[in-house]
């Protein structure tokens, strides 16, 4: 598994070194038919947030190529917005597209702000408790520091000992993180040091100026970062592979139109032309899930 995430690190950078990725094509939109099983699977009683709408929270950050700002400085596009196209144009909906911060979207599926989050969100244990899931992508995270660190490889807790790590609050690489530091201070080791950023940029600067060792995130994320800008570089993969899924509240019976409207744009090859254009062919999934095995820890 450890050389598969490897080759999907390099796969990334390649694309992108190559010149693979042409953001000004991207901006176009990928459309797709309505699915008619698709759209009878939308539970009778479902009341989406805005009739004849699929509301989709994505990320607010500037996370190239899951979600970023188009040329004109509003719009959203990134692999994300793609696949909530699909499944819209697939239920025969409108889109409706909500940035949103990460700390933000469980309350909103769950209040009913949003018919569907599509913000980078593995599939885990204690999430299904309260979320169903239709996988859509697999996902794996990496490590990054600044180009001239001296930080040569990371794959293991002692590693990090003693490093200033960027994370996401409440995110899987947190709970990697956190336990890594109880390792190491089990054996005597100097725990990493978490720092909690809420925007990319802040992030950049924070590495660049020194002010923390390493990034940990988003392995599509890290490598286009690392391929587009040449002042980062990935120096390993997290411990665990998760698969990432349209999240929606708890046993509404959404999930199941969303699964067969992935599936559906799968067999027709548009969900392999978002992958593609955004350098993430080494992601997809051959069908959809409902609700599979959660990473755990």
């Amino acid at each position: 598994m450890k050389y598969t995430f490897l080759a999907l690190v390099w796969f990334s950078s390649v694309a992108l070194a190559q010149g693979n990725i042409d953001l000004a094509a991207n901006e176009q939109p990928l459309r797709t038919a309505k699915n008619p099983q698709a759209i009878s699977k939308i539970p009778a009683d479902y009341r989406f947030v805005e009739p004849g709408t699929l509301t989709v929270a994505i990320s607010a950050l500037n996370s190239p190529p899951l979600a970023l700002l188009a040329s004109d400085n509003k719009t959203r596009i990134g692999s994300d917005p793609d696949v909530a196209r699909l499944l819209a144009d697939s239920l025969g909906l409108k889109l409706k597209l909500i940035p949103t911060a990460w700390e933000d979207w469980p309350l909103g599926i769950t209040s009913g702000r949003y018919d569907v989050a599509l913000v980078n969100i593995a599939v885990t244990e204690q999430r299904k408790t309260k979320f169903d899931f239709a996988t859509y992508r697999a996902d794996s995270l990496a490590f990054s520091v600044k180009s001239t660190s001296d930080i040569q490889s990371i794959s293991k807790p002692e590693d990090v000992a003693g490093l200033r790590v960027i994370v996401g609050s409440g995110t899987n690489q947190e709970r990697i993180l956190l336990g890594w530091n109880e390792q190491n201070q089990r054996e005597g080791l100097k725990p990493a040091q978490p720092i909690y950023l809420t925007d990319d940029a802040s992030g950049n600067l924070y590495i660049q100026s020194g002010r923390a060792d390493v990034m940990f995130g988003p392995q599509s994320v890290a490598a286009y970062k690392a391929a587009l800008t040449g002042q980062t570089r990935v120096v390993g993969l997290g411990p665990k592979k998760a698969y990432v899924a349209t999240t929606t509240k708890k046993g509404n019976g959404l999930v199941h139109a969303l699964q067969a409207a992935l599936d559906g744009t799968i067999a027709q090859g548009e969900y392999q032309q978002v992958l593609a254009r955004w350098g993430e062919q080494g992601e997809g999934v051959a069908v959809s899930e409902v609700n599979p095995p959660g990473i755990s820890y």
